[in-house]
């Protein structure tokens, strides 16, 4: 007598391949979710470093590191030698304080939606600087060193302050690097003027933004939908996901000496 035969049917493998597709698919996203936590984990970890590094930098030198230099050479982030020359991060004004690497500066996930062959301001890996009210101070200008003139600890009134948060400069239909969050309003040193810059803060972790404060703590910020300033560049700011987070009155967070505390 001929023995069975102990192949699948077809209906059987028909069975197995669709309980395996099943499986992938519920699989899958679970795996992406999270990788997408793991590389929000590491980009908050970013921010705590640089928030740091900002701090040190202030009890040693009496200030904050300030966000650049009046010939476009020097950044917190990088230095060049010409204005047509890539950033070095090894040279920035915060790097004896971040390692040579610069690698704190790169959000992971970021650097995935990073496009064009060229970046805005190569070397922020994705973070930018409250250049406004920290980096800089509004009316100030640049000191002898032509260094701008970033602001003092004595001078945060309050400590829900952004002092870093995940940003993006949007041209044309890619995003880019940049280098500042820029606040709600231009202020030129008579307090904030009625029209908006850009906005640069880029909300990349599901719709929130990735905020260093003062105070040393960091969070994830929602975006609060408002009208864009225009973008030289052509850029689409509000397809970029990038925008604003907290009030608007006196420049909200990003103002160290608002009038206003909202938290």
């Amino acid at each position: 007598m001929k023995a069975p035969s102990k192949a699948f049917t077809l209906i059987e493998l028909l069975v197995v391949l669709a309980i395996l597709g099943l499986l992938t698919a519920l699989t899958v996203p679970a795996i992406q979710s999270v990788m997408r936590r793991s590389q929000q984990t590491a980009s908050m970890s970013n921010l705590r470093q640089l928030v740091a590094a900002n701090l040190t930098y202030a009890v040693e030198n009496g200030h904050f590191a300030p966000a650049d230099d009046q010939w476009n050479t020097g950044r917190w982030h990088g230095q060049r030698n010409s204005p047509a020359e890539p950033f070095d991060p090894a040279r920035g004004f915060l790097a004896e304080h971040l390692g040579k690497s610069g690698r704190v500066k790169r959000c992971p996930l970021f650097r995935d939606q990073l496009t064009g062959s060229r970046s805005f301001e190569d070397g922020t890996g994705g973070y930018g600087y409250n250049s406004s009210y920290i980096g800089g101070r509004p009316g100030r200008g640049y000191g002898p060193d032509g260094r701008r003139i970033a602001a003092r600890p004595s001078e945060i009134v309050h400590p829900r302050t952004v002092m870093f948060a995940s940003s993006g400069y949007a041209t044309g239909d890619t995003i880019q690097e940049y280098a500042y969050i820029e606040p709600p309003f231009w202020d030129f040193g008579d307090g904030p003027v009625p029209f908006r810059p850009s906005p640069t803060t880029h909300f990349r972790f599901g719709g929130r933004a990735a905020v260093g404060w003062v105070d040393g703590s960091v969070t994830l910020e929602k975006n609060r939908p408002q009208a864009m300033g225009h973008n030289p560049h052509g850029g689409d700011a509000s397809r970029q996901q990038l925008g604003w987070f907290g009030p608007d009155e006196q420049n909200g967070y990003w103002n160290p000496g608002r009038s206003i505390d909202r938290d």
